[in-house]
């Protein structure tokens, strides 16, 4: 497990912990299986990942995702920036996800690309899986 979080996974997770989040519960950095999801809420099977742009056009986070998907979880994801900067709409997504206002759907991508350059602490490596 990765022992210092990315800015944008420590601010969801104040606005996640203690069930914040119209009364859902959240865990963090939970083992499932070989991974480890960034968030989940375990009642309503939903994890919510917060990737840098090393997790563009992933392989293996598609291969995670169905994993996942195939062990009854959905997988919300977002990109660092979004969790930064656009706050109000990933808060807005993770509820109406919740709160089945949303199409079910297995996976979901983040809404745009990372822009060319973006960089993070997390392209350090080693997020997402046990070691």
């Amino acid at each position: 497990m990765r022992k210092k979080p990315t800015d944008a996974e420590a601010w969801l997770w104040t606005e996640l912990r203690k069930e914040r989040l119209n009364g859902y519960r959240f865990s963090r950095q939970v083992p499932l299986g070989r991974y480890i999801a960034d968030f989940v809420c375990r009642k309503e099977k939903l994890i919510v990942e917060v990737d840098g742009s090393q997790h563009a056009e992933s392989t293996h986070d598609a291969l995670r995702t169905d994993w996942l998907n195939r062990n009854g979880y959905s997988v919300l994801r977002f990109w660092n920036e979004e969790v930064l900067k656009q706050r109000t709409m990933v808060l807005n997504t993770i509820l109406a996800t919740l709160d089945k206002r949303l199409p079910p759907s297995k996976f979901h991508a983040p809404a745009h690309p990372l822009p060319r350059g973006e960089r993070c602490r997390a392209q350090r490596g080693g997020e997402g899986m046990r070691r």
